[in-house]
């Protein structure tokens, strides 16, 4: 049952109310017993339906306020590739249905004598002209990028990238079959079945690009 009187002054009077009854029936029972056996009853009633006939309290509004949208996070996985057109437009169009933030990784790919003798700077530093020219292509559209140079293994490199950036997906860029040392490795398919994360594949051919310029 809810409480109608919901503040100091409805209890106040109230109680002025229930006083001004009881005088009343006291009065009336001075006077004779059955008139006063009746002015209660009639005193009673209206107290009874004065207190029925009050609204309920309504419940305090609660305001309830809707939080921004995570944005959807892109992970992108690319060396050479990583500044071709098919990449970029395949990055764009994923980017174009919702907030997104980019994260690009290029892995620091080495020759086998260089790698055996600890001499990566060369492959870093190019690996990381790459990142840079790609990180900022894709921000003219307008997009939250930044890039990165990751592990010379590319496995390595995606498991590192997801230890700091909760990727939604990942874009995987390749050479095309027969020039990509990344499909010969089978590191496609061994990414879709290691991470629990979607993955696109796109294949980069930049010696046609190279042709058209031409």
């Amino acid at each position: 049952m809810q409480n109608p009187l919901r503040s100091e002054a409805e209890a106040f009077r109230f109680l002025i109310v229930s006083i001004g009854g009881a005088a009343i029936i006291v009065g009336a029972a001075y006077a004779n017993t059955w008139l006063g056996v009746a002015a209660a009853v009639v005193v009673v009633g209206g107290i009874a339906r004065w207190y029925w006939r009050q609204p309920s309290p309504q419940p305090p509004r609660l305001e309830v306020r809707e939080e921004a949208p995570h944005p959807h996070r892109i992970l992108v996985i690319a060396n050479e590739t990583v500044g071709g057109r098919p990449l970029r437009e395949e990055v764009e169009r994923r980017a174009a249905e919702r907030p997104t933030e980019i994260l690009v990784i290029a892995p620091a790919l080495n020759s086998p004598v260089r790698h055996w003798v600890s001499d990566e700077d060369e492959a870093r530093a190019a690996a990381q002209e790459r990142v840079q020219a790609s990180v900022a292509r894709l921000a003219e559209t307008g997009v939250t990028v930044r890039g990165e140079v990751g592990d010379a293994e590319p496995l390595q490199a995606i498991e590192d990238a997801l230890r700091t950036f909760g990727a939604d997906e990942i874009v995987l860029s390749t050479h095309p079959e027969g020039r990509s040392h990344w499909l010969e490795q089978g590191l496609v398919e061994e990414a879709r079945r290691r991470f629990a994360v979607p993955i696109t594949h796109v294949v980069v051919d930049l010696d046609a690009e190279r042709e058209e310029v031409r």
